[in-house]
């Protein structure tokens, strides 16, 4: 069973909510379900999927909270770069 949604010629969508289902979903929004035997429960299970599909697109994203490195991530950055630059001098030819 496929259950498909017209975003364009769909009159219970507002302008802001048809422009972002297109920009993320496209003009046609399409579910299939195949997994049960019954005709009735695969419809209710293509439903299910494409109003899922429908809501996951029209909910805005989490906004991304910038965060620093800790001092003690940014000093053991450094300690591993002091070791790495140690071994390389280490195994530099000796100056005559």
């Amino acid at each position: 069973v496929e259950a498909s949604f017209d975003v364009l010629r769909s009159s219970s969508l507002s302008d802001a909510q048809r422009a972002l289902l297109m920009t993320r979903a496209g003009a046609r929004v399409v579910a299939v379900a195949q997994d049960e035997r019954s005709q009735a429960r695969n419809r209710e299970l293509a439903l299910e999927r494409l109003r899922e599909r429908l809501e996951r697109a029209l909910t805005p994203p989490k906004r991304r909270r910038p965060t620093r490195p800790t001092a003690a991530s940014r000093e053991r950055r450094l300690a591993d770069k002091r070791r790495a630059a140690e071994r390389k001098r280490e195994r530099r030819p000796p100056e005559t």
